[in-house]
């Protein structure tokens, strides 16, 4: 049931007025656009205690103080790893004895609660302010320029994955405040791994990468499969290629081949995978696999192939149209890790 509005005390003092004055309680009603209900109500509590103030209600103080409702909030803000076990020895320091599940509702209230902190790329100051470069300097491009890059990535599924989570204590919408994240570097590992590409017309080409990737293996799979998928995507006189700064990426020998075969290659910001829209599509592919709950890595494989060519075209025109405002928000949280 929703709660009703209460009346603002004017309204009650002058219920009291008209009643005084000789006016029944249907007349009141009518006059101030109030229920009959109501304004009875009102003159009874009226006659019964001579006022029309909020009494005071039943039910048990709080345990803790406003005070110390500051204090712990002030320490959850300063240090969001901080747990319900030191919170409650700080307050039994501070002559408070409380427990844990009454830290949980008093944080709760305050528009704090207890999150599984996101893991994030680690973030140094050189690669912040070129993530701000970055952002600046396209900000104002033209959709159609987005809309002719070839955006690549490669990504480990694991037939089973494991989550390592920790708790932090935050408000709504910050939950990729430095504060409030956990820094990851990459690492290998996971039971198998892709490369595939797409654009705003829809996903390129998805291949498994079935030995560990050098340099000589990834200028094979852009010979076997970029070239491809841009004519199978149809992509416009002057494409872009993008890729991160992989090693095997930055190497000398594939900026080489790259440069013979005429490739235009978007100059990229380290540690920012929230600014490849592929990420999502990553997203996308493990939803729709774990859906089907492969029981093999041959089934996994199978499985990831299928789901891949499934990917609307529409859920990539839209990734892409949305490009610009992921730059903002990249300005917005100067330079740190966006949602993507």
């Amino acid at each position: 049931m929703a709660k009703t509005k209460e009346l603002s005390k004017d309204t009650r003092n002058k219920i009291v007025d008209l009643h005084q004055v000789g006016k029944t309680e249907s007349a009141i009603g009518k006059q101030l656009g109030l229920k009959k209900s109501t304004v009875g109500a009102i003159i009874r509590k009226w006659k019964t205690y001579k006022t029309t103030d909020n009494l005071p209600r039943s039910g048990a103080p709080r345990k803790i103080s406003p005070r110390g409702v500051k204090m712990i909030t002030r320490t959850v803000s300063k240090n969001p790893r901080t747990t319900r076990g030191d919170l409650v020895n700080d307050l039994q320091r501070a002559g408070t004895k409380v427990t844990k599940p009454t830290i949980s509702n008093t944080l709760r209230r305050q528009g704090l609660k207890s999150c599984s902190a996101r893991r994030v790329p680690l973030l140094k100051p050189v690669h912040v302010q070129a993530r701000l470069k970055f952002a600046r300097e396209h900000l104002d491009d033209p959709d159609e320029d987005w809309e002719n890059v070839i955006w690549s990535d490669e990504t480990k599924i694991e037939l089973f994955g494991k989550n390592s989570t920790r708790r932090v204590w935050r408000t709504k919408n910050a939950e990729l405040h430095p504060k409030n994240t956990i820094p990851t570097v990459k690492h290998g590992g996971g039971n198998i791994m892709l490369w595939g590409c797409f654009s705003a017309k829809g996903p390129g080409r998805l291949i498994r990468v079935k030995e560990r990737m050098n340099g000589a293996m990834y200028r094979e799979i852009l010979s076997e499969n970029l070239l491809p998928s841009a004519r199978a995507l149809k992509m416009k006189r002057g494409w872009v290629f993008q890729h991160d700064n992989d090693p095997k990426h930055t190497a000398r020998a594939t900026k080489e081949w790259l440069r013979k075969k005429h490739f235009k290659v978007l100059e990229w910001p380290s540690q920012s995978p929230d600014l490849n829209p592929i990420e999502n599509l990553w997203r996308e592919l493990k939803v729709r696999v774990a859906q089907r709950q492969p029981q093999n890595i041959t089934a996994l494989e199978g499985i990831c192939m299928e789901e891949w060519a499934k990917i609307p075209a529409t859920v990539c025109e839209n990734l892409v149209k949305t490009y610009r405002k992921l730059l903002t928000s990249v300005i917005a949280n100067k330079g740190y890790i966006t949602k993507y």
